[in-house]
């Protein structure tokens, strides 16, 4: 159930209403709910007991919210340089940082490398040369894990499907297994993992289970590989519709890995914290949809792709309430909520079944924890909202609202 919910036709964070929130911060804002993001993390932890579990910054890199899951025992999953800083900067320890991503360049490797981060995962055999050379004046040698491309499909959308041939991401089983009998990178590098992550959303667990099949025999030829880092990829539900769960994923791959002497690692990033969070909005304008073929009304928000950039990207479902619920038997009138972006793909939902809206109410946007403020911009010169973190019914703001100033302070050339 949504930490989400309606009480005395109010839309609440648990006991908090959300109103209260909007009043005192202003819109467009993001709520987290820690609480819920926790309980996500309790149920993963219960689902894999024997597996060591790393969030995975990109999902949602915010400070406050990174530092209290540090709290709770888990480890990071950067893909970048500045994610690293970010995941140190939170209280992370350094080892328990998984440094993953395609395009690692070489200050970010001697960033890594100077850090000491747990583990890195190595994209291609030109990235496993470069680490091999440049670990060389450090005169230690990293663990590095092997990312593989399986040629699996995650049945999901083709933006976040990443285990496939044609993908970007990984390398070939085969050519892994070249990488894993050439005996020169042993001399400076600990090539002790394997890393296979499939894709987001996986539609079946069957995915993984096929490309597991693919890798696992590499952990009997070579018994210098002692982790598996399966990624992420748990699916949420952000239509209502019925989506494998985290119990099955570990029902289908624990009998896989059972008996083997490896060290399982998994980063949720979606799974822990999407339906944590929502996006606030105000309606500025109402404009009727002469037509009416697919909706009756456009409602015009202060909250749009700047914010939340998953629809317009990806097509994404997110559904969207108020955060008053009028009297029972009012009517539901088929509405487009948008923003206010000069763009026409700046669309929040298309249809969304919705009381009689009226210009000053707030809508809360769904499932917006997750790829929603850490993909945000200042495209057409729009601040980033503020954020906050709402625990045990207490809330404060952990990151403030950009002001105009904000956005030129990078800037010069001009005179004084």
């Amino acid at each position: 159930m949504s930490s989400f919910s309606y009480r005395d036709r109010a839309l609440c964070v648990g006991d908090l209403p959300l109103a209260q929130i909007a009043a005192e911060v202003g819109t467009p804002c993001y709520v987290y709910d820690l609480d819920r993001a926790l309980e996500n993390l309790r149920r993963l932890r219960m689902a894999f007991p024997q597996a060591d579990i790393h969030y995975s910054l990109k999902a949602n890199a915010n400070l406050a919210l990174v530092r209290a899951l540090v709290e709770s025992g888990v480890g990071l999953d950067a893909v970048s340089g500045g994610e690293i800083f970010r995941a140190i900067r939170a209280g992370a320890d350094p080892a328990q940082i998984v440094f993953a991503g395609v395009g690692k360049t070489h200050a970010e490797l001697e960033y890594a490398l100077k850090a000491r981060v747990g583990w890195i995962n190595v994209e291609s055999q030109g990235e496993l040369r470069r680490v091999a050379e440049m670990s060389r004046p450090f005169k230690r040698r990293p663990k590095v894990a092997l990312r593989l491309n399986p040629d699996v499909h995650a049945d999901t959308h083709h933006y976040i499907d990443t285990g496939h041939a044609a993908s970007k991401f990984g390398i070939p089983v085969l050519e892994a297994q070249n990488l894993l009998r050439d005996p020169q990178f042993n001399e400076t590098l600990q090539i002790a993992g394997v890393h296979l992550h499939i894709g987001s959303q996986i539609g079946s667990p069957q995915r993984i289970v096929e490309a597991l099949k693919q890798v696992l025999p590499l952990f009997e030829e070579f018994p210098n590989l002692k982790t598996l880092d399966l990624g992420g990829g748990f699916p949420v539900s952000y239509t209502g519709e019925s989506v494998p769960s985290v119990e099955d994923f570990a029902e289908a791959i624990q009998p896989l890995i059972n008996g083997l002497a490896i060290q399982l690692l998994l980063e949720p990033g979606r799974y822990l914290i999407a339906d944590a969070g929502v996006l606030l909005i105000e309606v500025q304008y109402l404009k009727p949809v002469l037509n009416r073929s697919e909706v009756e009304v456009i409602a015009v928000t202060d909250g749009g792709m700047t914010e939340l950039i998953r629809p317009a990207l990806y097509g994404a479902y997110h559904g969207v309430l108020p955060l008053k619920l009028p009297s029972e038997g009012s009517p539901r009138i088929a509405t487009q909520v948008v923003g206010p972006v000069c763009e026409s793909a700046d669309v929040l939902n298309q249809r969304a079944m919705l009381p009689p809206l009226a210009e000053g109410d707030v809508l809360a946007v769904l499932h917006a924890g997750a790829y929603g403020a850490v993909m945000g911009s200042t495209y057409n010169a729009r601040p980033r909202p503020p954020e906050v973190l709402v625990e045990g019914g207490q809330w404060r703001v952990v990151r403030r609202r950009e002001s105009w100033s904000d956005l030129i302070e990078l800037e010069n050339g001009l005179d004084p």
